[in-house]
């Protein structure tokens, strides 16, 4: 599989993480899968089949920050060992308290940590590196998951999923739209000997035929949530809850009315670098 790297670098008197990560999560609403960021700027990366210079020039003319100017190169490149390429930016090991780390299998193991999640990212998105990811375990660790039922849609490297089964959910299932992630997914759970982790390659046409869950976590965009929430609803108990990310404070007010407007009950939110992750629930009468 090839794939394009493109190179971002920026104008602007912002500073340059915050652009990054904005461009990130505009950059993955058309194809993007994979993203470093550098000294100045972001790498991202693309399937040569998806990449569209004008889907690329429209997002970065409409780009939600102002004064910002953005100039990029486009390189097409060979399918390589992408272990490698993480080894080689640095991706270091994301410690959660003494609760969780996770690192790459070319980490050495630390101990002491109450969960030590191997992940090998690949081209996946959702290491724990993103504010999201962070995120969303964060919530997973305050939750008594023993013997309860949890969907992670947008799995990402599954790492989501992983925490779950290892803190004693009873049936994870873990579903990705692509196909890269998906086999990503697969060998992540084989890593961390949790291979009882159902994965489905596809959107949310899946979640049916999964039946019911306890919680449902869904670390994607805003556009796919907002088109997605009502689809969730129906594959969640009773008194359910769901917990969303991948998007800004700003976007809280449009997650939480399309939340309503499917009768879901909004609780709170937590933030992190400007992305948050919001809880809602199912009430217990539907």
């Amino acid at each position: 599989m090839n794939y394009y790297e493109v190179n971002f670098n920026y104008e602007s008197a912002i500073e340059p993480s915050v652009v990054s990560d904005i461009l990130a999560a505009e950059l993955g609403e058309i194809g993007f899968e994979s993203f470093t960021e550098t000294a100045d700027g972001l790498q991202a990366y693309i399937q040569d089949k998806l990449y569209s210079e004008p889907a690329l020039q429209e997002k970065l003319k409409d780009f939600p920050l102002p004064e910002v100017v953005i100039h990029y190169t486009c390189t097409p490149i060979e399918s390589k060992d992408w272990n490698e390429e993480w080894e080689k930016n640095y991706f270091k090991p994301i410690r959660i308290g003494q609760e969780c780390i996770i690192r790459a299998s070319f980490h050495p193991n630390e101990p002491g940590y109450t969960y030590n999640i191997i992940i090998d990212p690949k081209m996946a998105f959702g290491t724990g590196n993103h504010a999201t990811t962070f995120l969303m375990i964060q919530e997973m660790l305050q939750l008594n998951l023993q013997g309860k039922e949890l969907l992670d849609m947008g799995c990402g490297t599954a790492v989501l999923a992983i925490l779950a089964r290892l803190r004693g959910a009873g049936r994870v299932v873990a579903i990705d739209i692509d196909e890269w992630a998906y086999n990503n997914a697969l060998e992540n759970i084989r890593l961390n000997h949790t291979e009882d982790i159902q994965v489905a390659l596809g959107g949310a046409e899946q979640i049916a035929r999964f039946g019911q869950f306890d919680y449902v976590f869904a670390n994607i965009n805003r556009n796919i949530l907002l088109n997605d929430i009502c689809r969730y609803v129906p594959c969640m108990k009773p008194g359910a809850y769901l917990f969303m990310s991948g998007f800004y404070k700003e976007d809280i007010p449009v997650i939480q009315a399309e939340c309503e407007k499917n009768e879901l009950i909004y609780h709170s939110f937590h933030e992190k670098d400007n992305w948050v992750a919001v809880k809602v629930s199912k009430p217990e009468n539907i």
